[in-house]
């Protein structure tokens, strides 16, 4: 048993908290702490039995991560809240000898980019301190990896084309809102989309690929070519792959929106001069658009996520799908959020539950493709997001 440290107190925050609270043979104690603490005392009051501690800290104050540290001693800091703020709670771990998770990887905030190469920059300082750092463990990032390092080790000789499909086949009954953080999602969507083909990245307008895919249980969706960050790491540690990509639906009135808020000014990252305060248009937008948080209750319909992926075993090509789906409705029943929250939350568990039980161990900074993927496989089936698979399926792609 040992304890940890959950640095977000938003919708996947409030799923790690409940999923950890349900596992008291190895999160003995539990630590929720955000900038807003009455946000933690809610969560921890919404599960009870006193499972919870709460505290407030700023995850951008280094010296104020530090003391919370070295107050509570946390075996692992989980770290659920902005991606703005990876090196600075990595840099707390380092200075206080612990280990770190997170389930996004490194944006500048003035920059709409993410890639690993911050992150990745820190292996030999973790490495000399004998302490570990596991990067994106939540879904995708996360379980799709995972997907394709389970495919590797238990249906491929080779794996030469893998295609990630994201849908959010649910309803919230709102115009517009977005599943996460407002300010992370659309930063998101409306980069330019990037995959990797022969060797090389290509890049692409937004959603200037689209294509009919199916879901199971969810039927036919409009799927556009995004970037995603897990294919930096994907086409790193699986060399073999000649084609990687990432599809997510989106439906025609949320792509209307998007455009409008890009059109008028308002998916801006740069500061603006209002009534002679510096304002941020994509901050304030965050402020006025629907809390994801708030979404659950409303929410139908479900979530389907997997991995299409074509290669070879015994000298024969092969194709193979291996996908999960999640309803909202079961997700907000149990941890009160809704589906998007909870396919995050619980792979995030499942990677603290890796580490604190030493099933995945190391020194540096990890993805979690570079770990066995059966343990981790077992458990996604055990706490609330099962997964299935197909062979030698047309895959659509």
């Amino acid at each position: 048993m040992g304890k940890v440290l959950i640095i977000g107190a938003g919708g996947v925050g409030r799923v790690v908290a409940f999923k950890c609270a349900q596992h008291p043979e190895v999160f003995e104690e539990i630590m929720l702490a955000s900038r807003t603490k009455s946000k933690c005392d809610q969560i921890a009051e919404a599960i009870g039995g006193n499972r919870i501690k709460t505290a407030r800290v700023d995850a951008d104050n280094v010296p104020e991560l530090v003391a919370l540290i070295k107050d509570f001693q946390p075996d692992l800091v989980l770290h659920v809240a902005l991606p703005y703020q990876d090196l600075t709670i990595m840099d707390a771990c380092l200075e206080t000898g612990v280990n770190y998770m997170d389930t996004a990887n490194y944006e500048p905030k003035d920059v709409a980019k993410f890639e690993y190469k911050w992150q990745w920059a820190y292996h030999d300082r973790f490495k000399e301190a004998g302490i570990m750092a596991l990067l994106g463990c939540g879904f995708d990032p996360g379980v799709t990896s995972i997907f394709t390092k389970h495919a590797v080790k238990h249906h491929f000789d080779e794996i030469h084309m893998l295609d990630i499909v994201d849908c959010n086949g649910g309803d919230h009954g709102k115009a517009f809102a977005t599943n996460f953080n407002p300010e992370i999602n659309i930063r998101e969507v409306t980069q330019k989309g990037k995959y990797w083909k022969d060797g090389q990245w290509v890049e692409t307008e937004p959603h200037e690929i689209g294509k009919m895919l199916t879901y199971p249980g969810i039927g036919p969706k409009k799927s556009y070519l995004i970037y995603h960050e897990e294919l930096e790491s994907l086409v790193k540690n699986f060399p073999s792959l000649k084609q990687a990509r990432f599809w997510m639906t989106f439906g025609d009135e949320y792509l209307t929106h998007l455009r409008v808020i890009q059109n008028i000014g308002m998916a801006g990252i740069q500061p603006v001069k209002f009534k002679g305060m510096d304002i941020v248009p994509l901050e304030f937008l965050k402020a006025v658009l629907p809390d994801p948080g708030d979404l659950g209750e409303n929410y139908t319909g479900e979530t389907s996520i997997g991995c299409r992926i074509r290669g070879v075993k015994g000298g024969q090509e092969k194709t193979y799908y291996v996908w999960n789906n999640c309803k909202h409705e079961d997700a907000y029943a149990e941890t009160g959020t809704q589906g998007v929250s909870y396919t995050t939350g619980v792979p995030a568990m499942i990677g603290a539950r890796m580490i604190m039980t030493g099933q995945w161990k190391g020194q540096g900074v990890f993805n979690v493709e570079e770990f066995n993927p059966d343990p981790f496989m077992e458990r996604l089936q055990l706490d609330g997001l099962p997964w299935h698979e197909k062979t030698g399926i047309d895959l659509e792609l």
